[in-house]
């Protein structure tokens, strides 16, 4: 019993990330959600209180893994600079994953405060990291630059995921470049 209802919940979770990638946090209700998992609308109630219930399942399972991934990257490389560039790679890398197009439907999305919390608590360990190499590459405000540095990575992330003219890759290297050099180019 204990299992299928894991299962269901699964289910649940993965009809929202999709839901969420398709249409953002409007398309995320539970009348669609109990259309993609072929629940009953009362049984989808009996697993989620409410959408902001959902939305902050989904950050604890998907948050941390996506977080892990970047902080791999970022341990991997050697130099400040290789750091820096591993944060902002990895970060577009995962633009095109299901998991962050939700974790960036979600963080766009009005969250209760729980939900924002452990957001924060997750972003903050990747903040962290990020301080530190800009600490080492002899930042005055590595704090308020790492904020502006993820600013670089949001813009880029939107663009990459409006489809623009330009491809991903160019747009990964823009961002890259910025957050190396700034606007020296």
């Amino acid at each position: 019993m204990a299992e299928h209802r894991s299962m269901q919940r699964g289910a649940l979770l993965d009809a929202a990330r999709s839901l969420l990638s398709e249409g953002g946090t409007e398309a995320l209700t539970f009348p669609a959600l109990a259309e993609r998992t072929g629940l009953a609308r009362s049984s989808v109630y009996e697993y989620f209180r409410s959408r902001a219930a959902v939305v902050e399942e989904l950050c604890a399972v998907d948050f941390p893994v996506w977080a892990a991934e970047i902080e791999g990257a970022m341990e991997r490389a050697e130099t400040p600079e290789e750091k820096i560039e591993a944060y902002v790679r990895s970060q577009l890398g995962l633009v095109g994953d299901r998991r962050h197009r939700a974790v960036v439907a979600i963080s766009a999305s009005e969250l209760d405060a729980g939900a924002r919390e452990k957001i924060r608590a997750a972003h903050g360990g990747l903040v962290a990291m990020i301080v530190e190499a800009l600490a080492a590459l002899g930042q005055s405000e590595p704090r308020l630059a790492a904020m502006l540095l993820q600013g670089v990575v949001d813009a880029a992330v939107r663009r990459i995921e409006l489809g623009a003219a330009e491809d991903p890759a160019v747009v990964t290297a823009a961002a890259v470049a910025m957050a190396l050099r700034g606007v020296r180019g």
